[in-house]
């Protein structure tokens, strides 16, 4: 049963912080992050780089060569952030995260996934909606309604027959299998869970490079390394909800573990009468520093719309949630005119239903052959996918591009 606008104004004013707290500048948005570092962290970035050269997972930049550091700090900084700047416990976290892409080879799954697997999995789960925030940081959005039970027994079948299911076991729970951490090389992934792999890396290895590129953006110092996300639980009853427990978990969990700080703002929209009853163990997915990045909209569009637009422009804002954007779950990105003004269309680009041009389905990655180029990969019934979707003027600074982590 939908919630009340009654019961959904108090599941929004007993579980969420006022929402305008999270534009107060105290502590500063930006600390932390490159550019915005105050004496103690750039002390502890470069004793954690030094760290991570003793154990072999961090290469600097060589001097007057093309040789470029392993990892961005950008992305050291994300881990630092997410310990609070605490060393030993950043350094375990990346360490267990540099195992687990090595154990899942993570570079060779994003390379070598199909298509159309990548994106089926893309439909289910949180995306981008080809808009940013004011701050320039890329909006997803994610609608748990759309996930019926046809629609995920689909998946579930689709999964099975997996081109991933060679490397892959029966699935399990993610605590006992080792999927986010722990583990052994003795224990296969799920093709389910190697499939969501694939959707964080296209948001750190395409999405964010390619937002923090775009002009006109405050504070261009600091590359783009988190997303801002719109769940919509709207009409979505408890037996769903509790249905979609483990397809909801495996995203944020796998985002704590080895994706840290990759989430900013997480506004739910549509919080039904029973949120207060799942809000205990949803909160138990994240960090406490992510928890406190969630943020409960009040009930009716327009109260929706105005909470959204402290943030986000109207014309980056979905309709049904009272803006301009004409954006449907499910959707390929409908990017923003500062971001395709950047791009130089190639041969592998798609073209959309208005002649407009877009970038095709499945993975996307960035790579520099004298100018950067956005470079469509994955596999097609099997074979390679190799194709220059665009490329950017040169010259032009590519944050990110190193990210490995």
């Amino acid at each position: 049963m939908a919630a009340s606008t009654t019961d959904a104004a108090q599941a929004s004013s007993a579980l969420a912080p006022a929402l305008t707290s999270a534009a107060e500048p105290s502590p500063p948005v930006l600390s932390g992050h490159v550019g915005h570092l105050d004496e103690h962290q750039t002390a502890q970035l470069a004793a954690f780089k030094a760290a991570l050269v003793h154990d072999g997972l961090y290469r600097s930049a060589i001097p007057g060569t093309t040789v470029a550091a392993s990892h961005d700090d950008g992305t050291l900084l994300r881990f630092l952030r997410a310990r609070k700047f605490s060393l030993p416990d950043a350094l375990q976290q990346f360490r267990e995260t540099a195992a687990w892409r090595k154990r899942n080879n993570l570079e060779g799954l994003y390379e070598s996934i199909d298509i159309k697997e990548f994106d089926e999995t893309r439909r289910l789960y949180t995306h981008w909606t080809g808009r940013r925030d004011r701050r320039g940081v890329p909006v997803y959005l994610f609608r748990v309604a759309d996930l019926d039970s046809k629609t995920m027994a689909a998946y579930e079948k689709s999964t099975t027959a997996s081109s991933l299911s060679k490397f892959s076991s029966a699935p399990t729970s993610p605590a006992s299998s080792g999927f986010f951490g722990g583990g052994t090389a003795h224990e296969q992934t799920p093709a389910r869970m190697l499939r969501l792999f694939a959707t964080f890396e296209h948001m750190i290895r395409f999405v964010m490079p390619l937002c923090s590129i775009a002009p006109g953006r405050p504070n261009p110092e600091s590359p783009i390394t988190q997303s801002n996300n719109i769940v919509d639980i709207s009409n979505v009853g408890l037996r769903q909800f509790w249905n979609l427990r483990s397809h909801m978990q495996d995203a944020s969990t796998l985002a704590t573990a080895h994706y840290p700080e990759t989430l900013g703002r997480i506004f739910v929209v549509g919080a039904p009468s029973f949120f207060p009853t799942v809000w205990g163990w949803i909160k138990k997915w994240f960090d406490p520093i992510t928890t406190s990045k969630i943020f409960i909209l009040p009930s009716g569009k327009d109260e929706i719309f105005n909470e959204l637009n402290q943030f986000i422009d109207a014309d980056s804002i979905p309709t049904q949630y009272g803006g301009t954007l004409t954006y449907e779950f499910g959707e390929m990105p409908k990017m923003d005119t500062q971001l395709t003004g950047v791009l130089r269309w190639a041969e592998g680009a798609d073209t959309n239903p208005n002649g407009t041009k877009t970038f095709p389905i499945g993975p996307v990655l960035w790579e520099h052959t004298g100018a950067w180029e956005a470079i469509g990969v994955g596999s097609v019934d099997g074979a390679p996918r190799r194709v220059v979707v665009a490329r950017l003027d040169e010259g032009v600074q590519m944050f990110g591009e190193e990210v490995k982590v």
